[in-house]
């Protein structure tokens, strides 16, 4: 195996779980997710001489999956196709408590645009600071504090219906 080879294995073995966690919290979508991380490595791949000499790769790598995830959302002959048989799916009442919460934060959070879903995963999950997210976005810091800030509000108000809607 060629040097540069090995070197793109033991980054994606290294940063892969966490590139597909975050685009399946920007994307909402598992298998999306899964092409939005393939489609990723493979532009990232073909980059990787020049990226391996870059700080962080890793927020190199990551930019790419959410502005992918981001991107795919606007464009419409990417979104997927319906179609008018709807495969058998596990409910909701098969999870235990804990995963029932962890539902409910993800379904309020498919809520959100695509822009807030972004800055809500980058600045909560990710746990970066306000000008790293402004980066990845290619936004400004002041539009990552509002659009964090009504994510956030968003959410509260998705999770609190929810819960008093189950209370009656």
């Amino acid at each position: 195996m060629v040097e540069r080879d090995r070197e793109f294995v033991e980054f994606v073995e290294g940063a892969g779980a966490a590139l597909r966690r975050t685009a399946f919290l920007v994307s909402g979508d598992r298998h999306r997710a899964d092409d939005v991380v393939q489609d990723a490595l493979y532009k990232l791949y073909l980059a990787w001489p020049k990226v391996r000499r870059v700080s962080n790769p890793f927020a190199y790598a990551r930019r790419m999956v959410v502005n992918a995830a981001y991107d795919g959302k606007r464009r419409p002959w990417r979104r997927e196709v319906t179609i008018a048989d709807v495969p058998d799916q596990a409910g909701y009442d098969d999870f235990a408590a804990g995963h029932a919460e962890r539902d409910e934060v993800l379904a309020a959070l498919q809520a959100l645009g695509p822009r807030q879903r972004a800055c809500v995963v980058l600045r909560y999950y990710e746990d970066l600071s306000v000008e790293q997210t402004a980066e990845i976005l290619g936004c400004s810091t002041g539009t990552v504090k509002s659009q964090a800030a009504r994510g956030l509000d968003t959410l509260r108000r998705a999770i609190d219906q929810r819960r008093a809607s189950r209370a009656l």
